[in-house]
Protein backbone atom coordinates (compact mmCIF):
# COMPACT_ATOMS: atom_id res chain seq x y z
CA UNK A 1 0.00 0.00 0.00
CA UNK A 2 1.34 3.24 -1.59
CA UNK A 3 2.54 5.84 1.93
CA UNK A 4 -0.29 8.50 1.10
CA UNK A 5 -2.94 5.50 1.27
CA UNK A 6 -1.54 4.21 4.64
CA UNK A 7 -1.35 7.46 6.32
CA UNK A 8 -5.28 8.64 5.17
CA UNK A 9 -6.29 5.15 6.59
CA UNK A 10 -4.42 5.74 9.82
CA UNK A 11 -6.26 9.26 9.95
CA UNK A 12 -9.27 7.94 9.02
CA UNK A 13 -9.00 4.76 11.74
CA UNK A 14 -7.75 7.66 14.26
CA UNK A 15 -11.33 9.65 13.42
CA UNK A 16 -13.69 6.70 13.71
CA UNK A 17 -11.80 6.06 17.38
CA UNK A 18 -12.27 9.66 18.36
CA UNK A 19 -15.45 10.50 17.16
CA UNK A 20 -16.91 13.72 15.74
CA UNK A 21 -15.18 15.63 18.45
CA UNK A 22 -11.60 14.82 17.62
CA UNK A 23 -13.08 15.57 13.93
CA UNK A 24 -13.98 19.15 15.28
CA UNK A 25 -10.50 19.12 16.93
CA UNK A 26 -8.49 18.35 13.75
CA UNK A 27 -10.60 21.18 11.60
CA UNK A 28 -9.52 23.66 14.34
CA UNK A 29 -5.95 22.39 14.11
CA UNK A 30 -5.62 23.08 10.55
CA UNK A 31 -7.75 26.02 10.81
CA UNK A 32 -4.87 27.43 13.42
CA UNK A 33 -2.31 26.23 11.57
CA UNK A 34 -3.21 28.34 8.41
CA UNK A 35 -3.82 31.55 10.23
CA UNK A 36 -0.64 30.97 12.30
CA UNK A 37 1.35 31.09 8.83
CA UNK A 38 -0.27 34.18 7.74
CA UNK A 39 0.69 35.94 10.78
CA UNK A 40 3.97 34.66 10.37
CA UNK A 41 4.32 35.97 7.18
CA UNK A 42 2.72 39.42 7.72
CA UNK A 43 5.05 40.03 10.25
CA UNK A 44 8.04 39.20 8.71
CA UNK A 45 7.04 40.85 5.80
CA UNK A 46 6.33 44.45 7.69
CA UNK A 47 9.53 44.30 9.30
CA UNK A 48 7.75 43.94 13.04
CA UNK A 49 10.62 44.15 16.06
CA UNK A 50 13.22 45.39 13.32
CA UNK A 51 13.49 48.79 15.02
CA UNK A 52 16.56 49.65 13.91
CA UNK A 53 16.10 52.13 11.19
CA UNK A 54 13.43 53.97 13.31
CA UNK A 55 16.00 54.08 15.73
CA UNK A 56 18.34 56.12 13.43
CA UNK A 57 15.58 58.21 12.37
CA UNK A 58 15.30 59.58 15.94
CA UNK A 59 18.84 60.00 16.11
CA UNK A 60 18.95 61.99 12.78
CA UNK A 61 16.40 63.77 13.79
CA UNK A 62 17.57 65.10 17.10
CA UNK A 63 20.99 65.59 15.58
CA UNK A 64 19.00 68.65 13.77
CA UNK A 65 18.82 66.75 10.75
CA UNK A 66 15.09 66.33 9.83
CA UNK A 67 14.82 65.78 6.14
CA UNK A 68 17.68 62.92 6.57
CA UNK A 69 16.06 61.79 9.29
CA UNK A 70 12.55 61.74 7.56
CA UNK A 71 13.84 60.61 4.16
CA UNK A 72 14.99 57.04 6.33
CA UNK A 73 11.95 56.61 8.48
CA UNK A 74 9.62 56.90 5.49
CA UNK A 75 11.51 54.30 3.94
CA UNK A 76 10.07 51.66 6.33
CA UNK A 77 7.27 49.28 6.34
CA UNK A 78 7.20 48.41 10.17
CA UNK A 79 4.42 49.90 12.07
CA UNK A 80 7.20 51.94 14.39
CA UNK A 81 8.96 53.24 11.17
CA UNK A 82 5.81 54.75 9.67
CA UNK A 83 4.54 56.37 12.84
CA UNK A 84 8.06 58.26 13.16
CA UNK A 85 8.13 59.41 9.97
CA UNK A 86 4.50 60.90 10.70
CA UNK A 87 5.50 62.25 13.38
CA UNK A 88 8.75 64.06 11.98
CA UNK A 89 6.18 65.29 9.01
CA UNK A 90 3.83 66.64 11.46
CA UNK A 91 6.48 68.44 14.21
CA UNK A 92 8.21 70.31 11.06
CA UNK A 93 5.05 71.29 9.52
CA UNK A 94 3.69 73.36 12.64
CA UNK A 95 0.66 73.44 12.06
CA UNK A 96 -0.37 71.87 14.68
CA UNK A 97 0.22 71.86 18.27
CA UNK A 98 1.52 68.77 20.36
CA UNK A 99 -1.88 67.09 21.88
CA UNK A 100 -3.12 67.23 17.94
CA UNK A 101 -0.06 65.69 17.11
CA UNK A 102 -0.23 62.58 19.56
CA UNK A 103 -3.98 62.11 18.84
CA UNK A 104 -2.59 61.98 14.99
CA UNK A 105 0.01 59.40 15.64
CA UNK A 106 -2.35 57.67 18.65
CA UNK A 107 -4.48 57.12 15.66
CA UNK A 108 -2.26 56.18 12.90
CA UNK A 109 -0.37 53.44 15.90
CA UNK A 110 -4.18 51.81 16.40
CA UNK A 111 -4.77 51.32 12.90
CA UNK A 112 -1.16 49.38 12.42
CA UNK A 113 -1.42 47.72 14.87
CA UNK A 114 -5.03 46.45 14.72
CA UNK A 115 -3.97 45.18 11.58
CA UNK A 116 -1.36 42.87 13.13
CA UNK A 117 -3.87 41.71 15.52
CA UNK A 118 -6.27 40.46 13.25
CA UNK A 119 -6.62 36.50 13.47
CA UNK A 120 -5.97 36.38 17.02
CA UNK A 121 -9.35 36.41 18.44
CA UNK A 122 -9.72 32.90 16.19
CA UNK A 123 -6.73 31.55 17.94
CA UNK A 124 -7.48 32.42 21.22
CA UNK A 125 -10.60 30.80 20.54
CA UNK A 126 -8.93 27.72 19.43
CA UNK A 127 -6.80 27.74 22.82
CA UNK A 128 -9.46 28.01 24.85
CA UNK A 129 -12.19 25.83 23.55
CA UNK A 130 -10.04 23.12 22.03
CA UNK A 131 -9.36 21.61 26.14
CA UNK A 132 -13.25 21.77 26.56
CA UNK A 133 -14.07 20.15 23.57
CA UNK A 134 -11.63 17.64 24.58
CA UNK A 135 -13.23 17.40 27.91
CA UNK A 136 -16.91 17.11 26.29
CA UNK A 137 -15.71 14.19 24.10
CA UNK A 138 -14.30 12.82 27.45
CA UNK A 139 -17.75 12.80 28.83
CA UNK A 140 -19.24 11.23 25.84
CA UNK A 141 -17.00 8.33 26.19
CA UNK A 142 -17.47 8.02 29.72
CA UNK A 143 -21.15 7.69 29.21
CA UNK A 144 -20.92 5.21 26.18
CA UNK A 145 -18.27 3.12 28.56
CA UNK A 146 -20.34 2.64 31.29
CA UNK A 147 -23.59 1.88 29.10
CA UNK A 148 -21.75 -1.22 27.27
CA UNK A 149 -20.68 -1.96 31.36
CA UNK A 150 -24.22 -1.86 32.28
CA UNK A 151 -25.21 -3.87 29.31
CA UNK A 152 -22.73 -6.78 30.14
CA UNK A 153 -24.42 -7.66 32.83
CA UNK A 154 -23.04 -10.38 34.69
CA UNK A 155 -20.52 -11.36 32.20
CA UNK A 156 -18.62 -7.67 33.20
CA UNK A 157 -15.47 -7.42 31.06
CA UNK A 158 -12.76 -4.77 32.77
CA UNK A 159 -11.27 -4.94 29.39
CA UNK A 160 -14.42 -3.17 28.17
CA UNK A 161 -14.24 -0.88 30.85
CA UNK A 162 -10.60 0.12 30.28
CA UNK A 163 -11.26 -0.15 26.78
CA UNK A 164 -14.16 2.92 26.52
CA UNK A 165 -11.99 5.01 29.40
CA UNK A 166 -8.62 5.09 27.18
CA UNK A 167 -10.68 6.16 24.54
CA UNK A 168 -12.64 8.19 26.10
CA UNK A 169 -9.48 10.08 27.04
CA UNK A 170 -8.06 10.41 23.98
CA UNK A 171 -10.74 13.34 22.60
CA UNK A 172 -8.86 15.28 26.40
CA UNK A 173 -5.73 14.71 24.86
CA UNK A 174 -6.28 15.91 21.44
CA UNK A 175 -7.76 19.25 22.86
CA UNK A 176 -4.93 19.57 24.83
CA UNK A 177 -2.74 18.51 21.90
CA UNK A 178 -4.46 21.40 20.13
CA UNK A 179 -4.23 24.36 22.53
CA UNK A 180 -1.32 24.32 24.00
CA UNK A 181 0.74 25.25 20.80
CA UNK A 182 -1.69 27.62 19.99
CA UNK A 183 -1.68 29.44 23.26
CA UNK A 184 2.19 29.49 22.81
CA UNK A 185 2.18 31.16 19.39
CA UNK A 186 -0.32 33.57 20.26
CA UNK A 187 1.04 34.50 23.12
CA UNK A 188 4.68 34.95 21.21
CA UNK A 189 2.86 37.22 18.71
CA UNK A 190 0.99 39.02 21.03
CA UNK A 191 4.51 39.95 22.75
CA UNK A 192 5.90 41.34 19.35
CA UNK A 193 2.65 43.66 19.15
CA UNK A 194 2.91 44.95 22.36
CA UNK A 195 6.99 44.93 21.99
CA UNK A 196 6.09 47.49 18.35
CA UNK A 197 3.84 49.66 20.30
CA UNK A 198 6.26 50.25 23.32
CA UNK A 199 8.61 51.17 20.53
CA UNK A 200 6.05 53.63 18.77
CA UNK A 201 5.15 55.38 22.17
CA UNK A 202 9.14 55.49 22.93
CA UNK A 203 10.77 56.54 19.54
CA UNK A 204 7.70 59.05 18.62
CA UNK A 205 7.87 60.49 22.33
CA UNK A 206 11.85 61.31 21.95
CA UNK A 207 10.55 63.29 18.37
CA UNK A 208 8.07 64.87 20.33
CA UNK A 209 10.51 66.35 23.13
CA UNK A 210 13.32 66.46 20.72
CA UNK A 211 11.20 68.92 18.70
CA UNK A 212 11.43 72.06 20.53
CA UNK A 213 15.41 72.83 20.06
CA UNK A 214 14.28 72.34 16.58
CA UNK A 215 11.62 74.86 16.07
CA UNK A 216 13.76 76.58 13.37
CA UNK A 217 14.10 74.15 11.47
CA UNK A 218 12.28 74.27 7.79
CA UNK A 219 9.43 71.77 7.63
CA UNK A 220 9.76 68.85 5.54
CA UNK A 221 8.24 69.48 2.05
CA UNK A 222 7.77 68.22 -0.97
CA UNK A 223 8.53 68.87 -4.77
CA UNK A 224 5.79 71.76 -4.98
CA UNK A 225 6.57 73.44 -2.05
CA UNK A 226 3.67 71.93 0.56
CA UNK A 227 4.10 70.08 3.77
CA UNK A 228 4.99 66.40 3.14
CA UNK A 229 2.83 64.17 5.46
CA UNK A 230 3.55 60.14 5.74
CA UNK A 231 0.46 58.39 4.91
Amino acid sequence: MPLTDTIVAQIGAFLDLGGPVVAILLVGSILSLAVILLKIFQFARAGVGSRRRSEQAVSLFAAGRPREAYDLASRGSNPAAETVAQAISLVMDKRLDKPAIEERLSRLATERLHELQSGFRFLDAVAQMAPLMGLFGTVLGMIEAFKKLQSAGNAVDPSILAGGIWVALLTTAVGLAVAMPVSVILTWFETRVENERIAIQTLTADILSGAAPLSGAAPVRDMAGEPQLAH
